[in-house]
């Protein structure tokens, strides 16, 4: 509880490589109530791995995904469902989220109850295309040249290997040095642009205005398109500081350069000289290494899912498939040109 408030927090589970060392942060706060695992996967050895976290912390609470289906991110809608409760604040991480500052969530529950007028609320993340725009245009961090504020950036989204180079200047200059404090930027408000929502926060009494029905994207509906039907904006805490390590363009490259072991050593250093974070930490690599050692067993378990049906391709297509380039090139260009004009405004 928080100012009367309840907490949740959430994550689309998910990779229990990196959710190891997220857990910690969550569990060890004393303001969250309950920690809602959405069990977002196929793959048995990770459902095993929230299985036994939820059976060592009467905190975390795993949701099922309500339609029966998972489909990758397609499928994570559906789960706002469950988070309409009055009088709470959601905060919803991704599974990804692998460092936090001191008492993140709580400052970031107490920004978003001060600031009831945004719909969503998020701190300044480490690897987010937008984040790292706000970073370059208030002088926190110095790029080869000026890039522009776009979600899906070439670069500062998709690049892998500027996301090394990212990970590795937050690592070496800002947090084993401690000054991390210094990239803080304040209170940044946004509207009508979407950004990768790798930590928002939102009150459930909102959410239940529409049923927590989320169409479609939902990281365009939350950050786009319902705050611009309802006149509302979102909002940064600059003042509040998370590391996200990786969009699925940069994955190989930030693994290949071993970033994600940089974060767990670091952590590991850390929480050594906090007795309650030390205790958690080794209880939840406890947990990894017994999901390690049966891992070949637990993927080996069916899936409580139902796979998304893959559409059958039509005889026609698949004689297109098995087709020369140059016929592919004909058809193509004759099928083009058959097409009628577009009407763009109706």
């Amino acid at each position: 509880m928080y100012d009367n408030y309840k907490v949740v927090v959430n994550t689309a589970a998910g990779r229990r490589r990196c959710m190891q060392y997220l857990v910690p942060f969550v569990i060890s706060s004393d303001i969250v109530d309950r920690y809602d695992i959405w069990i977002n996967t196929h793959n048995g050895a990770d459902i095993e791995f929230f299985r036994k976290l939820s059976k060592a912390y009467s905190k975390i609470n795993l949701v099922w995904q309500p339609d029966g289906i998972v489909d990758g991110i397609s499928s994570i809608n559906a789960f706002y469902k469950k988070c309409i409760e009055e009088q709470t604040v959601y905060c919803k991480l991704d599974d990804d989220i692998i460092w936090m500052e001191e008492d993140s969530i709580e400052k970031m529950v107490k920004f978003r109850i001060d600031n009831p007028e945004y719909f969503v609320v998020s701190p300044l993340i480490i690897n987010n295309s937008l984040s790292t725009y706000l970073l370059q245009e208030r002088g926190k961090i110095k790029l080869d040249k000026y890039y522009n504020p776009m979600c899906a950036h070439p670069i500062l989204w998709k690049n892998g290997e500027f996301a090394v180079q990212l990970h590795q200047w937050f690592l070496n200059t800002q947090l084993t040095t401690g000054k991390y404090r210094d990239l803080h930027i304040s209170k940044q408000p946004m509207g009508m642009t979407r950004f990768s929502i790798n930590c928002i926060l939102w009150f459930g009494d909102v959410m239940k205005e529409f049923n927590g029905i989320v169409p479609g994207d939902d990281e365009e509906f939350v950050s786009c398109i319902y705050p611009t039907r309802h006149g509302m904006m979102n909002c940064w805490n600059g003042d509040v500081v998370m590391a996200h390590f990786a969009f699925y363009t940069q994955r190989e490259k930030l693994d290949k350069a071993n970033i994600l072991q940089q974060y767990g050593d670091y952590l590991a250093e850390i929480w050594s000289n906090d007795s309650n974070m030390r205790m958690i930490h080794q209880n939840v690599q406890s947990i990894m290494e017994h999901i390690a050692e049966k891992e070949k067993e637990l993927r080996s378990i069916p899936s409580p899912y139902r796979e998304k049906m893959k559409k059958k391709k039509g005889v026609l297509k698949r004689i297109y498939d098995k087709s020369p380039f140059l016929i592919k090139y004909i058809v193509r260009t004759v099928y083009l040109k058959l097409q009628p004009k577009p009407v763009y405004i109706k």
